[in-house]
């Protein structure tokens, strides 16, 4: 399989993810502003989902920019990825009226965990396939932005029988770490535009 192709399906099933998740919100029975208020924590948790669906779709796009090779371990950690994001949907639709709840929060988290660890996998499978040299372990460097969300999400999971509304907190502060794509990978492929120019 080419690296296109699997771009092509990862981006068809994010975008599937995206329209279940809307799908799952309902407009509200009233004619009044006032009627939408109880639907702000279901849009705000659509909002969250959206935007780390959005996050790992570009960082995907990112790996795939400055990987040459696909093997058969990164077609099995790229339908590991999608196992976790397919996920999202289901939780965000328990946590949307459930914002102070453990379980839903927790649960919540777990996805998000997943979905880190997953993509940490496929990034090893990718310089795997790509060998030490290549432009994405140029790119990829330590890693501590993931390592970071990594410990984040296992906090927040840790703290979520507790106190939920730190949980999603952290959950929302990871987001907004990762709201600027990564410029690791933007620096790799501006040497390639450089070198080709």
């Amino acid at each position: 399989m080419s690296k296109n192709r699997l771009e092509d399906f990862t981006d068809a099933v994010i975008a599937v993810l995206i329209t279940i998740m809307v799908l799952n919100l309902r407009p509200p029975d009233g004619v009044h502003v006032s009627d939408l208020r109880p639907l702000v924590p279901k849009v705000s948790v659509y909002l969250l989902s959206f935007v780390f669906l959005g996050i790992y779709w570009n960082n995907h796009h990112h790996l795939l920019q400055v990987v040459d090779r696909i093997s058969g371990g990164v077609l099995w950690a790229n339908l590991h990825l999608l196992l976790w994001l397919s996920l999202t949907p289901v939780a965000a639709a328990w946590m949307g009226p459930h914002l102070h709840d453990s379980a839903p929060v927790g649960v919540y988290g777990v996805v998000l965990l997943g979905s880190g660890v997953a993509f940490t996998i496929l990034t090893r499978a990718l310089l795997a396939a790509n060998g030490e040299g290549s432009r994405l372990a140029q790119a990829l460097g330590n890693d501590r932005k993931g390592t970071l969300s990594i410990a984040a999400y296992v906090s927040a999971i840790a703290v979520s029988p507790f106190v939920p509304v730190l949980s999603v907190a952290v959950y929302v502060a990871v987001a907004a770490i990762w709201l600027i794509p990564d410029r690791r990978m933007e620096r790799v492929i501006a040497v390639d535009v450089d070198e080709l120019d």
